[in-house]
């Protein structure tokens, strides 16, 4: 933790991070991403983007559920839904860290990009890029989202509780 003093008394500040994606739906990857910020911060907010431009497979109900029920083991974790810049969400929810996944020198290029142009809005927030470990650089969202729709198998690319919800929803 961090020291700040007041007046010769010193106070303990919380390293709060945020982790926001579409999870459409969240991976196992995604899983390993949360699990080791964990170690890294007192707290973390997985935000949960209401996408115009992509057009998710789940809802939102269901995209926040599925990691609720994935990580409802998880000690000083929340899960919100959010249609804002994520450096304004991450100031509503006082973090001072983005946590951004990498999988490929591709991702690293465009995490690159994005984690410039949120420092350029706000020089206070700070991106943390946590590397896939080799045996998830494969998965991504959109791959599980093709396996569904063509009846592929899939279940081993995501948490159990997530393949139950997937499992329970009626168009799959």
């Amino acid at each position: 933790m961090n020291f700040i003093s007041d007046g010769g008394m010193k106070m303990k500040t919380k390293k709060i991070a945020l982790y926001a994606g579409t999870f459409d739906p969240i991976t196992k990857g995604h899983f390993d991403i949360i699990e080791r910020a964990l170690k890294l911060v007192d707290k973390l907010t997985i935000a949960v983007a209401i996408s115009q431009e992509k057009k998710t497979m789940f809802s939102l109900e269901e995209r926040i559920a599925m990691i609720e029920k994935s990580t409802q083991h998880l000690q000083n974790l929340n899960v919100v839904g959010f249609e804002t810049l994520t450096v304004d969400l991450a100031k509503e929810y006082k973090a001072q860290t983005l946590i951004r996944g990498l999988r490929s020198v591709t991702d690293f290029e465009y995490e690159l990009q994005l984690g410039y142009l949120n420092s350029s809005l706000d020089e206070e927030i700070e991106t943390i890029y946590l590397m896939s470990k080799l045996e998830h650089t494969f998965i991504s969202s959109s791959a599980v989202r093709s396996l569904i729709k063509f009846n592929g198998k899939f279940q081993h690319l995501v948490p159990s509780e997530v393949q139950k919800i997937i499992g329970e929803k009626e168009c799959i």
